[in-house]
């Protein structure tokens, strides 16, 4: 199985990339491709910039990591309740290549954590309404909630219930493929 993980933060502390990092436990013998969102931070989305000097050429890279994997690991960082900046404007870019869903028909894992108690679930719903319309098939979501409490660097997720809720959801999506 190939397996595209990312967070949708550029940070390079991110609380999402730990999260993905823990997932990818369950996905043993999985290739992987683990991008960083700083390697995607482009020019802001215009029609004009578009006309003007085309879609960059890291789209095309990043649509054809997409198009490789058999299973996307999405971890989305919440900014003010929505997707962060530079995830946004690499969703805008890549929608405008030309007969192309962003997500090519790819099943998608969502993950979302935050140091609040509602785990990024609101951006979490945005993304489970929005992404079937951009090509994607999300399989499931899983939200850690108030991370600073409930994940340790070594241990992992630290909740019983949470840790369990996440087996079970790897071991469905293991077995679609």
């Amino acid at each position: 199985m190939n397996i595209l993980a990312f967070s949708t933060s550029a940070s390079s502390v991110s609380i999402n990339k730990k999260l993905v990092k823990e997932v990818l436990k369950h996905f043993e013998g999985a290739s992987v491709d683990f991008p960083d969102m700083s390697e995607y931070d482009l020019t802001i989305f215009t029609t004009d910039k578009e006309k003007r000097d085309g879609i960059p050429e890291k789209v095309f890279e990043f649509a054809s990591r997409i198009d490789q994997a058999d299973l996307i690991i999405l971890s989305l960082a919440e900014h003010n309740g929505a997707y962060t900046a530079i995830f946004k404007n690499l969703l805008d870019w890549t929608s405008r290549i030309p007969g192309r869903s962003v997500f090519n028909n790819r099943k998608i894992f969502l993950l979302a954590t935050s140091t609040g108690p509602r785990g990024g679930s609101t951006v979490l719903g945005i993304a489970s309404s929005r992404f079937p319309f951009n090509g994607g098939e999300v399989v499931e979501t899983f939200s850690l909630p108030s991370f600073n409490e409930n994940f340790d660097d070594e241990k992992g997720i630290l909740i019983d219930d949470k840790r369990l809720e996440l087996l079970e959801k790897t071991e469905r999506i293991r077995r679609m493929f």
